[in-house]
This record gives structure tokens, C-alpha cells and sequence, in this order.
């Protein structure tokens, strides 16, 4: 009996029992808390990594804070941008509601709006600041599927974004079935649960750029964050292709044929080539710099050893000393050479007055041997 009563649990994935609570009179939406814990995540992360890369806090902090603000500012354009005219799964055009753009609780975030929005904010910002963009490109790289991982789940509790019809294990219950899905697909209840699919994908990215950055198989600080765009527009692209509710199909829409990809997935793939062209431009010509001048992600330097071997390879230290002793020895050489020199010249003069006197003598004695002499 307890067998058939948990059955049901594992036959798929049941909704969540609410999408939110109340505090007071506030109505707060799991979806802004998810999205909200996944950010804060993803900027401690990036202050971490920033400063083991020697950056400097503030410029980590105020980088991550407008980030965020940019990056919620893109996504909500993002999403705007192409319903505002256009009725869809969303409900009517913006343009005739023009309040609810300001109801982001509702849903509705385009991610890759976000990324032009936040990346827009970062640059400006650092430019302004004068500083370096490679080190924090390479800090905020696994912060940013991090951050992911958890915001997919609010789509969870919003219960949208799932994708096509399913009756696998892990398959999505969703209740109720949205009229435009329930026209489509008639009598079906369970769904790819496209969420958890790409949570699990950024997690598994998040965990491959840790590693790679420890590994150290990039050449050029800077380069991570290519990385992240292969890997999120591979796995974006894919789970795109199982997504039912966007209907439009490009260039199907415009009259050209019968086939087409949805506009994220034209986005994913640009997104894939950017990362394959920007990675190996980078690596080869990017000002980043070389990795293997740098110490490993998370290595310190003990400023005892750092002391002594500065004073070890001090220029001139050594020399000096020894040149010294050099010094020394060599003016001590040259006064040795000056004595000896000094005794020599003596012996010489003895030597030339001895031979003097000698001739002398040889003189007289010739004169006095001579004949004739009285």
C-alpha cells in the first residue's frame, strides 16, 4: 500500500505546493529569492577569485553590484523588446499594459539581454576606473553558471519554460497546463523539465572552468571567460530545441521555407562563435597576461621567503662584496709590487757603485805594472 502511494512521487516531478509567501505586506516570490541567493553566490565568488588575482575589493564589489543592475536591466529589455507589439504564451502586447513591464515577480528574463546589460556595465565601469578587464573577466567566469544554476529554478516555481512532452522519470507535472500548451499538445500533463536541465549543465560548467583555471591550460589571463561562452551556448542551444513555448521559428516566420530555429537558439549559436573566435584570437594576440608568469589560482607567498630571496637576487648585492674583497686584494697586490719594485732599484745602484770601485782599482794596478814607470 505504501508502495502505490509513493509511486506517483517518483512517476515525475510534482509542482511546487506554492510559488510564494507572504511577510508581512510584502508578497514574496520564490522566484526572486532563488535568483537572489544564485547572485549573491556568484558576487562572493568573484570578490574571492579577484583578490587572490591581486585586484583590489572595492573595484570587485562595485563591479559585481553593477553587474547585477545592468544585467536585470538587459534581461527585462531582452524580453520586452520583442513582445512589446506582439501577443504570445506571455498574454498581450506590452504595449497595452505598459505597468506590467515594471512586474518582473511575474517572470519574464531574457538571460541573454542580461549578459550585453551587465557586461555594458562592467566595462564602462572599469574603464572609467582605469583598470584592467582581463583579471576580472577570468574572476567573474564561474560566478556567472553559478549564478545560473540557482535562477533556473525560479523558473520552476513559475512553472514556465518547460519543454515538450515527456513521459520520462524525471519528467516535469505541471499544473495547470497553460491554455496555449493545452491546445498544442492535448491530454498531456508532463514536460521536460527544461529548467532542471540547464541548472545541471551550468553546475557541470561551473565545476569545468574551476578546473580549467586550476589546470592552468589556457595561455592568457582574460581567456576563461570564452570558455563560458562555448560551454553556455552549447547547453542553451540544445535545451533550447526542447522548449515549447516560444512558436516563432526563424526564417520560418518570414516566409523563407518550412524550417527555422527560435531566436535563442540563433543567439546560442551566435554566442558559441564568439567564444571560438574571441578564444583563439585572445590566446594568441590578447594583452591579457602570460598565465605562466603568475602564481596558481589560490597560491600564497610567504614575504619571509619573498625577503630573502630578494636579498638574495638583489642586483649588485653580492657583487659589491665581493668586489670589495677584490678591491682589497688588488690594492694590496699593487703594494707589494710597489716594495719590491723599490728594493730592487736599491740593489741596482749597490750593484753599479760596487763595479765602479772595481774599475778603479783595475786602473791603478795597470799604471803601477807599467814599464818604464819611476
Amino acid at each position: 500500500m505504501s508502495a502505490q502511494l509513493l509511486a506517483p512521487l517518483f512517476a515525475a516531478i510534482p509542482p511546487p505546493p506554492r510559488s510564494g509567501f507572504e511577510l508581512g505586506p510584502l508578497n514574496v516570490r520564490f522566484y526572486g529569492v532563488v535568483i537572489a541567493i544564485g547572485a549573491l553566490l556568484a558576487i562572493t565568488l568573484m570578490i574571492r577569485r579577484y583578490e587572490r588575482m591581486g585586484g583590489e575589493t572595492d573595484v570587485a564589489e562595485h563591479s559585481g553590484l553593477l553587474a547585477l543592475a545592468g544585467g536585470f536591466l538587459g534581461a527585462r529589455i531582452g524580453y520586452v523588446i520583442p513582445r512589446f507589439l506582439n501577443e504570445g504564451p506571455h498574454g498581450a502586447p506590452f504595449i497595452e499594459r505598459p505597468l506590467d513591464i515594471f512586474a518582473i515577480w511575474q517572470g519574464g528574463l531574457a538571460f541573454f539581454g542580461g549578459l550585453v546589460g551587465g557586461t555594458l556595465a562592467v566595462v564602462l565601469y572599469l574603464r572609467w576606473r582605469r583598470v584592467a578587464l582581463p583579471a576580472l573577466a577570468d574572476a567573474l567566469a564561474p560566478a556567472l553558471p553559478l549564478a545560473q544554476a540557482f535562477g533556473r529554478w525560479g523558473n520552476y516555481f513559475n512553472q514556465e519554460l518547460f519543454g515538450r512532452p515527456t513521459d520520462l522519470p524525471w519528467a516535469l507535472r505541471v499544473d495547470p497546463v497553460p491554455a496555449r500548451t493545452a491546445e498544442q499538445f492535448p491530454g498531456a500533463t508532463t514536460f521536460h523539465p527544461t529548467f532542471l536541465y540547464e541548472s545541471l549543465w551550468n553546475l557541470g560548467l561551473f565545476a569545468l572552468l574551476l578546473y580549467v583555471d586550476k589546470k592552468r591550460w589556457l595561455k592568457r589571463r582574460g581567456s576563461l571567460i570564452f570558455i563560458y561562452l562555448i560551454g553556455y551556448g552549447i547547453g542553451r542551444g540544445w535545451i533550447e530545441a526542447l522548449r515549447v513555448d516560444t512558436i516563432e521559428r526563424y526564417p520560418a516566420v518570414w516566409g523563407w521555407g518550412d524550417w527555422g530555429l527560435s531566436r535563442n537558439n540563433w543567439v546560442a549559436i551566435l554566442v558559441v562563435l564568439i567564444g571560438v573566435t574571441g578564444l583563439l584570437w585572445w590566446e594568441r594576440k590578447g594583452t591579457g597576461e602570460l598565465l605562466a608568469d603568475t602564481p596558481g589560482p589560490g597560491t600564497t607567498q610567504d614575504p619571509d621567503a619573498m625577503e630573502d630571496r630578494d636579498a638574495t637576487e638583489a642586483p649588485g648585492a653580492t657583487d659589491t662584496d665581493e668586489g670589495s674583497e677584490d678591491t682589497e686584494g688588488s690594492e694590496g697586490t699593487d703594494a707589494s709590487k710597489d716594495t719590491a719594485g723599490d728594493e730592487s732599484a736599491e740593489d741596482l745602484d749597490d750593484a753599479e757603485e760596487t763595479a765602479d770601485l772595481d774599475d778603479a782599482a783595475a786602473t791603478e794596478r795597470r799604471d803601477t805594472d807599467r814599464p818604464g814607470q819611476p
